[in-house]
């Protein structure tokens, strides 16, 4: 039988135990706007959320932060990641930036420069880098679409980084897969949007110093 102090004692060095193994697992902070957010769906329902529990599933010591704002603009976004990356010390900075800069018309130029040192402050903080790149619909004009997925393309090439060209690969055309909005997608697309983020990422969570994928 303990007694109440040895218990109390025993309690304690539990809980110091649990606490150490959360603050020692590699951190993924996943900075994005409303896509990884999980606009419209209910808890735990988005592809991040679904990341964390696929970690788990694997025997991955990995903790997922979850540090998407809706509306997000890759401005707004490298005006908190110094302190995100201060906070978390990421192993793995997983970026899913940029949809709202296309979307209100943003000069591409700024996109280009914020995304840039996004990635920059996230490789010398020692964390990998797996950017997700984003279209915008066709009404927005070929030649403002092509510049636009080319910023994403450019960067994979200029920096050691893991490049997703597009989150919504595999049901972008199917309207079924979307809420009301058209832009937001639901429930059931959000697996399909993991399973792409994870033919990269998977690598990644081995050998921290993977080369980028051939594309």
């Amino acid at each position: 039988m303990f007694r109440a102090g040895q218990l109390l004692a025993l309690c304690l060095w539990l809980w110091a135990a649990s606490a150490g193994a959360t603050a020692a697992a590699p951190v993924i902070v996943v900075l994005g706007d409303s896509i990884s957010a999980g606009y419209g769906l209910g808890d735990r329902a988005g592809w991040v959320e679904l990341l964390q529990q696929r970690l788990r599933r694997g025997g991955q010591p990995h903790r997922v932060v979850n540090a998407s704002i809706s509306g997000d603009t890759t401005r707004a976004a490298l005006g908190r990641v110094d302190q995100l990356l201060r906070r978390h010390q990421p192993a793995i900075v997983i970026i899913e930036l940029g949809g709202n800069d296309g979307l209100r018309g943003l000069p591409l130029q700024a996109l280009t420069h914020n995304l840039e040192q996004i990635v920059e402050r996230s490789l010398q903080h020692n964390a990998a880098v797996l950017l997700v790149g984003m279209r915008l619909p066709p009404n927005y004009g070929a030649l403002f679409n092509r510049a636009f997925e080319g910023v994403y393309r450019s960067l994979a090439e200029r920096y050691p980084i893991q490049w997703l060209p597009f989150l919504f690969e595999g049901f972008a055309a199917d309207q079924s897969q979307f809420q009301r909005d058209g832009i937001h997608p639901r429930a059931s697309a959000q697996t399909v949007m993991l399973d792409s983020v994870w033919r990269y990422l998977a690598p990644m969570l081995e050998n921290r110093s993977v080369k980028p994928a051939a594309r």
